[in-house]
C-alpha cells in the first residue's frame, strides 16, 4: 500500500534516531543563555501580518516574497512568524514587561515559516534560538550579546567559526549612504538583475546582500557604510570593539554585512562558517533601537541574535562535534509464563517511579525473542523472571556488557540497581581522575 500522504516540501520529520541530537543542542543553548541571565518566552506561532510588515520591512524579500500570509474566518490577515524577534518585541510590549528592571533579557526556541528554496540547512519550516535584549544602548551590551552567542558556539563544540561585524548606523547615517549607494549602482544599471533594479530605488543597502553572482561582482567596490557613521555611531562601533578585544575574542571588520531585516541600527553581526558552502551563517544579529517605538512603545534601545538549529546541527555533525548520548535503558524485565508478566509489569512500573528507565515485554514474545530485544535496544541490566523467581522472591540480574551474574531479592531491586550505578560511576571518576594524574 502506497503512503497517503508524504510531508509538505521544505519541511522535515525529526526521527528518534536524532532526536536526542535536537535535545542536546535546545538543552545547551537554553542552559548557556540562562547563565547569561536571560529567561524564556514563547510567542504564537502566527502573528498579525502587519507586526512583520512594521518590523520586518516591507521591501525586504521576507516579506515580499517568503511570508506564508492568510486571511482567517474573521477577515483578518494572519501570518506564520518568518522569525522571532517582532513577536518577542510584541509580547514584551503588550504585556508591560518594559516597566520592570532593566535589561530585559529574553530567549525563545520556536519554529519559524518562510516560503524560500529548501536547501541544506534551511527548510521552509525551520527552527531557531534566539536571544533578544531590552534597554541598554552602550557598546557593553553589544558585546555581552556577541560574547553570549560565541559561548553558544564554543559549548557546542563549534570553535572554526569566524566573527563577522560591521555598524549601519542610524536612519541619519544611511540617507547620506543610501544616496552614495544610488549613486553608484546607477552607474551599473544594465548589468544588475531585476531585483536589484527594484531595491535601487526603494532600499539600496539590500543590493548588497544579492546572491546573483554579477551583482555581487559590482557591489564589491561599492561605497563602505563605515566611511558614512556620524560620529555617535562611530565612536558606538570603536567601544564595541574595544571590549571584543579585552575578552580576546577574533573577530572581522565586514562592511558588506547589513542582514536581511530593516529593523537593524548599528551594530550587526554574524558567525560564519566555510564547512557548508553558500549557506556559511549559522548566527546572525545585531541592533534594533528603533523597534520598540515602531510598534507603538516608548523608544527603546534593543538588540538580540538568532541561530537556526538545522544548521547548526549541520555544521555540528560535519565538525564531528560529539552529542550527548541518549538515555540508554537500565534494566529490561524478562518473563516466563502470566504470573512472572504480572510481576514483571509490576516491577517495571515501580522502577519507572523510582527514577528508571525500565522495561518489560509488551508483545508476548519467546523468552529468547525477549532477550534478543533486550540487547538490541542497549538495556545495561537484564532480569528473567520465572515462577521459581516469584515464589523465592529473587532474582539474577545480569550485567549485560560483561555477563557478570548476582541474585538480588526483588524487593529490593531499585534500591540494588541504585547502588550498582553509583559504585560505576565512581569508577568511571576514579579513572578519569588517575588518567589526568597520568597526564600531569
Amino acid at each position: 500500500m502506497a503512503i497517503l500522504t508524504n510531508a509538505p516540501r521544505g519541511t522535515a520529520d525529526v526521527l528518534p534516531a536524532d532526536s536526542y541530537k535536537w535535545r542536546y543542542v535546545e538543552k545547551v543553548v537554553s542552559q548557556t543563555a540562562q547563565n547569561f541571565g536571560f529567561q524564556e518566552i514563547r510567542t504564537p506561532t502566527f502573528e498579525h501580518t502587519e507586526l512583520f510588515t512594521r518590523s520586518v520591512g516591507d521591501t525586504t524579500d521576507v516579506v515580499q516574497k517568503e511570508m506564508y500570509t492568510f486571511e482567517d474566518k474573521g477577515h483578518r490577515s494572519i501570518t506564520l512568524r518568518p522569525e522571532g524577534t517582532a513577536g518577542a518585541a510584541r509580547a514584551i510590549l503588550q504585556n508591560g514587561l518594559l516597566g520592570g528592571a532593566l535589561p530585559l533579557k529574553v530567549f525563545y526556541l520556536l519554529s519559524c515559516f518562510r516560503y524560500e528554496k529548501p536547501q541544506a540547512g534551511r527548510l521552509r519550516e525551520f527552527h531557531q534560538f534566539g536571544a533578544e535584549m531590552f534597554g541598554p544602548a552602550s557598546p557593553a551590551a553589544d558585546a555581552e550579546m556577541i560574547l553570549l552567542a560565541s559561548e553558544i558556539l564554543h559549548s557546542l563544540g563549534l570553535n572554526e567559526i569566524s566573527l563577522h561585524i560591521n555598524s549601519i548606523g542610524w536612519p541619519e547615517c544611511r540617507a547620506k549612504y543610501h544616496a552614495a549607494l544610488k549613486e553608484y549602482f546607477s552607474a551599473h544599471k544594465e548589468n544588475l538583475c531585476g531585483t536589484c533594479l527594484e531595491r535601487l530605488e526603494k532600499n539600496p543597502m539590500r543590493l548588497l546582500d544579492c546572491k546573483n553572482q554579477d551583482c555581487k561582482a559590482i557591489a564589491k567596490d561599492a561605497p563602505v557604510i563605515l566611511d558614512y557613521l556620524c560620529e555617535d555611531c562611530a565612536q558606538h562601533f570603536e567601544g564595541l570593539k574595544k571590549r571584543l578585544d579585552l575578552s580576546g575574542l577574533d573577530y572581522q571588520v565586514d562592511p558588506r554585512i547589513v542582514r536581511g531585516l530593516d529593523y537593524y541600527t548599528r551594530t550587526v553581526f554574524e558567525f560564519i562558517t566555510d564547512t557548508i558552502g553558500a549557506q556559511g551563517t549559522v548566527c546572525g544579529g545585531g541592533r534594533y533601537d528603533g523597534l520598540v517605538k515602531e510598534l507603538g512603545g516608548a523608544q527603546t534601545p534593543a538588540l538580540g541574535f538568532g541561530m537556526g538549529l538545522e544548521r547548526l546541527l549541520m555544521v555540528m555533525e560535519q565538525a564531528g562535534c560529539a552529542f550527548e548520548p541518549d538515555a540508554k535503558c537500565d534494566i529490561y524485565l524478562a518473563n516466563i509464563g502470566e504470573p512472572a508478566a504480572l510481576k514483571a509489569f509490576s516491577l517495571t512500573k515501580e522502577l519507572r517511579h523510582d527514577g528508571f528507565f525500565a522495561e518489560c515485554d509488551t508483545v508476548g514474545r519467546s523468552l529468547k525473542a525477549q532477550m534478543k530485544y533486550a540487547d538490541k535496544i542497549g538495556a545495561a541490566y537484564s532480569m528473567v523472571l520465572g515462577d521459581d523467581e516469584i515464589v523465592q522472591g529473587k532474582g539474577k540480574l545480569k550485567n549485560m556488557q560483561s555477563g557478570e551474574i548476582q541474585e538480588i531479592a526483588l524487593d529490593s531491586l531499585a534500591q540494588t540497581l541504585a547502588t550498582i550505578q553509583a559504585q560505576a560511576a565512581l569508577g568511571m571518576l576514579s579513572d578519569t581522575v588517575e588518567q589526568w594524574n597520568h597526564k600531569g
